[in-house]
């Protein structure tokens, strides 16, 4: 027919078709950046509020999309929980980022209300499918090791962990003291098993404060320990004000684990009973699930950086240098709670100070594994403007009480081989508490002629406790930094001095210090203008009667001592040179088993170089008494055992 076209035309022009179609690629390859490769890889409802690629890949296995599951939330779940083209670990590791997505889309709570009942349920759901993804499905943890799959099904876990704790510590009130389960969002929360001690005499939080977001400044490292369970700080009561000298710490971590009952992965899978653990990371590094030990997560730098944030320390110095109120004596501040099984390192700040100068030091030493097993850390705070000798007495008083209050027997680890370290005018404090005194120090109690023997014997009753003391027999090892132990020159500048005259001290020091005047000239001694008491600058000065008779005075045979020195100011040798406030030789100590010179100025404590050496030392202090164990020696010695030279790593 005319028009039409033969049929071979077109039989030939659809050949022509199908074999250009089978020419074209259907599967294509292209090459993506690094940065696109982190981000495929790693990214998830936490880091980006979307969906991982294995997630998405799930969906698409079971014909499911997003926008499916957004649009019907149990319809996705219920598909990929009973699809039989899905394997348990694929299963349940989608199921868990699903269940979190849905918990943080529905999550619209406040800081000091729990999470809406739906969110919180959502969080449990979440965190139950991660637990059964971790330990009830046919691979352990450890063959998954190098797997990121496992590591984003941690993180859903333990942010579900964090986000369900929290809430459930919100209801913690409601639910009284006598109580053994109680339900909360359709779940049954057994009542929290937990070997937290906040040093209040109390293992129940008053507030609890997520680790994950908190950021400081002025602390250059975060010591943190990755592994299974949410971190937090762990906030006790407020301790009333006592006539005691020492404090628990009440800023404590805290890791909570949430556990699902079940014997097999449909028992937990079906269970709605959950068991929260808080455990304390410094006495818990791992936990048994499954008949799998599991190492603990643990972040060990925020409670001290919530401490010392909240402290207002920096304002309390300054008020207790000049007398106008704060700290009227010495504090023992114990930086976790007492534990009899650890070593103890007390620490003693200079003048205008606070535990503050330790900021990066305490935070080393409690960041470094092998120090934080092996020591705990002590900070003395007391008020910087009295004397030297008085302070003394009161800092010996205050360490001897916080001792024998937690060990009256004074057998227990901590209450030996004590390590002293002190910065400044602290480090003065600290030699001295390792020093004989003698009779050497009467010589700075100007004579006064015509006193009799009464008058004698009262004055010398009087100023005993400030003038005459032996070592701490505790203390086996010191550490001085930028100590001024004959004096600075700078203490007789005019801004000092001026300083100095602003300074008032406490009351009854003044009523202690008219009384020894007053013995100093006897009853029948005419009256004249009473003797001024010298105040910390006072002491200070490299001209000052106590601080050159002090000076002197030898320190224990049985403590290995150690100095660290700056050098600000170099006028050649070594000398000669000072750290702006500190001459070298002032702070320099002849026998010492070491001495570091550091190039920074008086504050020489915070510098990595100086802290450094610190760990050495502890390091060392904690393997020598080791090897004296290990000989069967059990107490120090003057000398260092032979294997001191090989310290542990």
């Amino acid at each position: 027919m005319k028009g039409r076209k033969p049929i071979w035309i077109l039989r030939i022009v659809a050949l022509t078709a199908l074999l250009l179609l089978a020419g074209c690629d259907i599967v294509g390859v292209r090459h993506i950046a690094p940065k696109e490769y982190a981000t495929l890889r790693r990214s998830d409802v936490l880091s980006n509020r979307t969906l991982s690629d294995s997630t998405l890949q799930t969906l698409n296995v079971v014909a499911l999309s997003q926008d499916d599951c957004a649009a019907n939330f149990p319809r996705c779940t219920n598909t990929i929980l009973y699809s039989d083209g899905l394997d348990d670990e694929r299963r349940l590791s989608a199921l868990s980022e699903l269940w979190l997505a849905f918990a943080i889309q529905g999550d619209r709570s406040k800081q000091s209300h729990p999470v809406s009942d739906p969110a919180l349920d959502a969080y449990l759901q979440s965190a139950r499918y991660a637990y059964a993804y971790l330990f009830y499905t046919t691979r352990n943890p450890g063959e998954r090791a190098f797997e990121t799959r496992q590591s984003q099904v941690l993180d859903f876990y333990n942010y579900a962990v964090q986000q369900a704790v929290g809430s459930f510590f919100k209801l913690l009130p409601t639910l009284g003291t006598d109580w053994s389960q109680s339900t909360v969002a359709g779940w049954t929360l057994l009542k929290p098993s937990t070997d937290v001690y906040l040093g209040s005499g109390d293992y129940i939080p008053k507030e609890l404060i997520p680790a994950e977001g908190l950021r400081f400044r002025g602390l250059r490292n975060i010591y943190r320990r990755d592994g299974f369970g949410s971190e937090f700080v762990a906030v006790g009561t407020t301790p009333a004000e006592t006539d005691q000298p020492w404090r628990e710490s009440n800023y404590v971590p805290l890791t909570a684990i949430l556990q699902f009952p079940g014997d097999t992965l449909n028992s937990v899978l079906n269970t709605h009973e959950v068991r929260l653990y808080a455990k304390n990371p410094y006495l818990d590094s791992s936990i048994t699930l499954d008949e799998q030990a599991v190492p603990l997560a643990a972040n060990f730098t925020a409670p001290y950086g919530v401490w010392l944030a909240r402290s207002g320390f920096a304002q309390q110095s300054i008020r207790s240098l000049l007398g106008r109120g704060g700290l009227t004596k010495p504090e023992v501040l114990l930086m976790q709670p007492y534990d009899p099984k650890r070593l103890t390192v007390i620490m003693l700040h200079g003048l205008a100070s606070s535990p503050e100068a330790w900021i990066n030091v305490v935070n080393e030493v409690m960041g470094d594994e092998q120090l934080r097993r092996t020591y705990q850390v002590w900070e003395v705070y007391y008020p910087t403007n009295v004397p030297v000798a008085v302070n003394l007495a009161q800092i010996r008083r205050a360490i001897d009480d916080t001792l024998h209050h937690f060990d009256p027997s004074g057998r227990a680890v901590a209450s030996n081989h004590i390590v002293l370290i002190g910065h400044s005018m602290g480090g003065v404090i600290a030699r001295l508490l390792v020093s004989s005194s003698g009779d050497r120090l009467w010589s700075v109690i100007p004579a006064r002629a015509g006193l009799t023997a009464a008058d004698q014997q009262k004055l010398r009753e009087r100023l005993t406790p400030y003038l005459q003391f032996q070592p701490m027999p505790q203390v086996t090892r010191a550490v001085f930094l930028a100590a001024p132990h004959r004096g600075t020159p700078v203490a007789r500048w005019k801004l000092a001095r001026w300083i100095g005259d602003l300074i008032r001290l406490p009351v009854t020091l003044l009523e202690e210090g008219k009384g020894i005047t007053d013995a100093m000239q006897g009853k029948n001694a005419a009256p004249g203008t009473p003797a001024r008491l010298p105040n910390s600058i006072d002491n200070l000065s490299d001209t000052d009667p106590f601080i050159e008779a002090s000076s002197t005075l030898p320190i224990s045979p049985q403590v290995h001592y150690h100095t660290i020195v700056g050098l600000y100011k170099s006028k050649g040798p070594l000398a000669e040179s000072e750290d702006g406030v500190v001459p070298y030789a002032s702070a320099h100590l002849d026998g010492a088993d070491s001495e570091l010179a550091v190039p920074a100025w008086h504050n020489v404590q915070e510098t990595p170089q100086a802290i450094i050496e610190l760990r050495r030392i502890l390091r060392l202090h904690a393997h020598n008494l080791h090897c004296l164990q290990h000989e069967g020696s059990g107490s120090a010695t003057p000398t260092e055992p032979a294997c001191a030279a090989s310290p542990l790593p």
